[in-house]
């Protein structure tokens, strides 16, 4: 049951990140604070992958109805079809709309409505730009090591001076001390999150 919540949370969740989308709004965001975006890696080859989708919606349409199909079969085929579409668009939407948030008080790092860690800023005990392309899947937790992935990628690392407990997407509750997640630009980020004495030595 928790997990079926939490899926009907998802789309809920997609379906507003597509009114913000629209609108050129982002969700999350308090005034003053760093908005990481994450989306530019994948973007485009989800939304190419989307397109393609709904021509194949259309042939398949154009096919169904080409061999006379009765519209007992054709509409159930059509609305899963279009359904799974608006999901994809939802996912994208999210994924630009909710970006990773850093503030004076804490790091927010986010994977679309999938997955939302926020971590208070005096248990980040360093924090560094690496570089990593072979990443699998998207939220993955090993030996207290928590990835957020996105394009096989992750790009900072934060170490914390205590674990934190991070939700995975189906509910899961895992303890974690160290965090590796992806940003667009992660060098912007990382020198948001260090001390303004470091920043300016």
């Amino acid at each position: 049951m928790r997990v079926l919540r939490r899926i009907a949370g998802f789309d809920a969740a997609g379906m507003v990140s597509l009114v913000l989308w629209a609108a050129r709004r982002r969700h999350g965001v308090p005034p003053g604070a760093l908005a990481a975006s994450y989306s530019k890696a994948q973007t485009a080859t989800m939304v190419l992958f989307l397109v393609m989708m709904a021509v194949e919606l259309v042939v398949v349409e154009v096919v169904l109805r080409a061999f006379d199909v009765a519209e007992w079969i054709r509409v159930p085929i059509l609305f899963l079809d279009a359904y799974g579409l608006l999901v994809g668009f939802a996912v994208v939407a999210a994924c630009v709309t909710r970006p990773h948030v850093v503030t004076g008080r804490e790091l927010r790092i986010r994977y679309g409505a999938f997955f939302d860690l926020r971590i208070p800023r005096e248990l980040i005990a360093s924090v560094r730009t690496v570089r990593a392309y072979n990443e699998s899947g998207m939220v993955a937790v090993r030996d207290g090591r928590l990835s957020v992935v996105v394009a096989s990628q992750v790009n900072v690392v934060v170490e914390l001076s205590e674990p934190v407990t991070a939700v995975r997407p189906l509910g899961a509750e895992e303890r974690v001390t160290t965090v590796r997640f992806f940003a667009d630009e992660p060098a912007t980020l990382v020198a948001a999150l260090r001390p303004a004495e470091e920043r300016a030595a």
